[in-house]
């Protein structure tokens, strides 16, 4: 009896200190929170600020381009086809046989231009571009070289910041562009091959959802995706702490980041199409 009760007594204890630490956690969330925000909003102005000096940075703006639209181009195609084949497939394995078959086409339209082609692009990238820049910025901090810039007058921002968020967002939309056009052709592929469905009834189906709005708008969207990844493996990669094993939890925390706030995007600008389109 005394035993159970002792046990009890601790059991009560534990959440009673268990609760009278979440204030403080909610506290320092909170703090976190704001500290983000701000340090972001103070990166953002001193981007734009930069910016504005296009001379500065050109040369490595260009480079920045290269690498992550050039480069980035096996991984983009390959995963833009196996998606568009994806969808052709399931969508046929569904809906054959309750809906005329042409349909099928405009599905994949319709799945790859608003959704598939700048998601999951974006998301693809956010592995190869977002954690390389944050590995980048963050074993420059860690190995002083971003104080050396700043020792000989430089400013980091425009050296390092400015050429790969703008990057970034010039790249993205023609890569989703790319990945849209192989998507489809993917989708077609993969529909006339295990489909009964011929060219003339996919392209009809196609042609009959395709609106100017729905391809722009997914290029909009790859803008924002494209901002958003550099932006968010910028600020991250600047912020980057304790030797090798920083440079690590910053990959990490670029990766991470970067998805949610793409996913975040691409619910916000969600709304946008069902308003405009």
């Amino acid at each position: 009896m005394n035993s159970s009760m002792a046990e009890t007594e601790t059991q009560t204890q534990d959440v009673g200190s268990i609760l009278s630490r979440v204030p403080a956690a909610v506290g320092q969330g909170v703090i976190a929170v704001l500290e983000h925000s701000a340090g972001l909003a103070m990166l953002t102005a001193q981007t734009v600020v930069a910016a504005a000096r296009p001379r500065r940075y050109y040369g490595a703006l260009v480079a920045q381009a290269y690498d992550m639209g050039v480069r980035s181009l096996p991984v983009v195609v390959l995963v833009a086809a196996l998606s568009g084949a994806v969808t052709s497939q399931q969508s046929g394995y569904q809906f054959t046989g309750t809906v005329p078959i042409w349909i099928i086409g405009s599905i994949v339209a319709a799945s790859v231009l608003t959704e598939l082609g700048p998601v999951i692009t974006a998301l693809v990238l956010v592995g190869r571009i977002g954690a390389r820049i944050g590995a980048e910025l963050g074993t420059m901090v860690v190995t002083e070289q971003v104080d050396a810039l700043r020792a000989v007058g430089r400013d980091p921002i425009e050296q390092l910041v400015v050429p790969r968020v703008l990057a970034g967002t010039l790249v993205l939309p023609p890569l989703v562009a790319i990945a849209d056009f192989v998507a489809i052709g993917a989708g077609w592929a993969g529909a006339v091959i295990t489909l009964p469905i011929t060219t003339s009834e996919f392209v009809y189906g196609v042609r009959s959802y395709y609106h100017d709005f729905a391809l722009w708008f997914g290029l909009i969207k790859a803008a924002v995706f494209g901002a958003t990844i550099t932006f968010i493996g910028c600020y991250i990669g600047m912020k980057a702490r304790g030797g090798a094993e920083g440079v690590g939890r910053t990959t990490t925390a670029v990766v991470v980041s970067g998805t949610v706030a793409i996913m975040f995007w691409d619910a916000v600008l969600a709304r946008l199409l069902k308003a405009f389109g």
